[in-house]
């Protein structure tokens, strides 16, 4: 098995951060480099397309092949001792509640940025359906030769049927408060609900990790760190 694709900046506690989309980290510079002076930041690149990989052949995802790649990053990072955090947005959330079900013991807190999991709204497969069909209308001319195309075309669709285990511990799923009235905001209530976890608000709205980098660090620190 190949070694996993990550960067790592900053120093004290590991914080494995997910990026949403197809994992690509673009954009999260501001973000990693307000969170560098709190956390020792591990940002995962599960298709290495921040790491020459862009344009070669990909195949459908699987949630559980994006948390077990998490994990032996954190892992070569980090270690296998201790505790550490996770920041997941997006696609990077939904595999960051299947990493703390599947390694509970090993996670001091996860916070899971409106994930995508719509299967567990009433009428879920409606609504996933109409996610999936407002998604590919800004598919891209040039398709999966960017990294959108490679979300729309082998990780949107087997990422929104996935749904969570419940009884998660030390988990926070959080919405942006742009989000307030729309599908990704009643989901992200609705997986605290099913999970058990806490639910909070972060600024901006599905893209507030690039919107406001710096708040939404500070935010992350208040709820990780207290």
């Amino acid at each position: 098995m190949p070694e996993p694709h990550h960067d790592v900046t900053g120093s004290g506690p590991a914080l494995l951060l997910l990026p949403g989309g197809a994992g690509h980290p673009m954009g999260l510079d501001p973000l990693t480099g307000h969170l560098a002076p709190h956390f020792t930041v591990v940002t995962y690149d599960p298709l290495g397309l921040a790491h020459g990989h862009l344009g070669e052949p990909v195949a459908d995802q699987r949630v559980a092949d994006w948390s077990e790649g998490a994990r032996r990053a954190l892992a070569k990072a980090a270690g296998e001792d201790g505790q550490a955090y996770v920041l997941g947005t997006s696609s990077g959330a939904v595999a960051a509640l299947d990493l703390l079900a599947r390694h509970p013991e090993r996670f001091a807190g996860v916070i899971a940025h409106e994930p995508p999991c719509v299967t567990l709204l009433p009428d879920g497969a409606a609504e996933r359906a109409g996610l999936i069909e407002q998604a590919e209308r800004g598919r891209p001319a040039d398709g999966g030769a960017t990294p959108f195309g490679v979300f729309l075309d082998h990780v949107l669709r087997p990422f929104t049927a996935y749904r969570p285990d419940t009884g998660l511990p030390r988990l926070t799923v959080a919405a942006g408060t742009d989000s307030r009235g729309r599908l990704l905001h009643a989901t992200a209530e609705a997986v605290a609900r099913h999970t058990g976890g806490a639910f909070a608000e972060f600024p901006g709205g599905h893209l507030g990790t690039l919107e406001h980098p710096a708040a939404f660090a500070d935010r992350v620190r208040e709820i990780l760190l207290g």
